[in-house]
């Protein structure tokens, strides 16, 4: 049986890791460089960043191919390598997590910045390719799960899934990210998220990224209504950024311990993977993992 569906039927409440552009950011990542170039550039910043989140406890941690379809690659020097972009990020997080024979790593697939049809340029059929191409590349790559998330759109999430499901039996979590309260900018609810992804056949369905600790604590409620029983996923941000005039860097204010007493809250709403994104460094991580692995002890 595929690694992480194992550790999903244990029962076990697994952690993630924490942000990958804003942590890159700190370590040097220059703004408008896109972190995928850092993979074929300096893949040694990108194994110290995952490094450190296995040594913070977590046990899923995220190729850092969240930009890694053609599509938004196509600023990129490498964007006619996409593939290999994808396969050598993979290469990179198993690298990172054998230092522990608990941790997996899953494919992180982002959306490609387009909007579809009729109110953008990507079609469908455009929108299928970039993610099967990408979702084909992170399984060569040795990735135990595909992580479609940061969605907010259910036409280009429903492309990345049946794309990924053309070309791969692995499991995929479906997360959305809403910033309008419980409704992403293209007003997606997490109740049609719910409903549709479950039916579609996604091992976990959840929510990532958006704005408060409270509001995710209202996602992962509607989506634990909607279809209860089921496995969730939740990596907020460490709240809503403000930007350091100094520095022009975004600073996010939520404490580790803000971030694991919210963790425990996911948990007992059903979540069974928590981590953190935007803002969330292994300090947040490893007080999540302190906290939901005492509270499911």
């Amino acid at each position: 049986m595929n690694k992480f569906l194992e550790r999903l039927n244990t029962g076990e409440v697994l952690v993630a890791d924490g942000a990958t552009g804003t942590n890159l950011q700190k370590m040097g990542l220059k703004p408008g460089k896109p972190p995928e170039d850092l993979v074929m550039d300096q893949p040694e910043i990108l194994l110290k960043l995952e490094s450190a989140f296995v040594e913070a406890g977590s046990n899923i941690i995220l190729t850092c191919t969240f930009g890694g379809t053609r599509l938004r690659m196509k600023d990129s020097k490498y964007k006619d390598r996409a593939p290999e972009v994808n396969i050598r990020a993979a290469e990179l997080a198993r690298k990172a997590a054998s230092s522990r024979t608990d941790v997996l790593v899953g494919g992180s697939m982002g959306p490609t910045g387009l909007v579809m049809k009729p109110y953008g340029p990507m079609t469908p059929e455009q929108a299928f390719e970039t993610y099967a191409e990408q979702a084909k590349s992170l399984a060569s790559g040795g990735v135990d799960v595909l992580v479609i998330e940061t969605m907010f759109a259910l036409e280009e999430a429903n492309a990345a899934f049946k794309g990924a499901r053309s070309v791969t039996d692995l499991p995929i979590v479906v997360s959305f990210s809403y910033d309008r309260g419980v409704r992403t900018m293209m007003g997606v609810k997490p109740k049609e998220v719910a409903k549709n992804y479950k039916e579609a056949g996604a091992v976990l369905i959840g929510a990532n990224c958006g704005t408060t600790l409270e509001n995710m604590e209202s996602i992962i409620r509607e989506y634990s209504e909607t279809i209860p029983g089921d496995g969730l996923w939740a990596k907020p941000n460490a709240g809503i950024p403000h930007l350091d005039v100094q520095t022009e860097q975004s600073i996010y204010d939520m404490t580790p311990q803000d971030m694991a007493t919210y963790a425990k809250k996911y948990v007992a709403l059903g979540a069974r993977v928590v981590g953190g994104c935007c803002g969330s460094t292994p300090e947040h991580v490893a007080a999540i993992a302190k906290a939901v692995k005492q509270n499911n002890s």
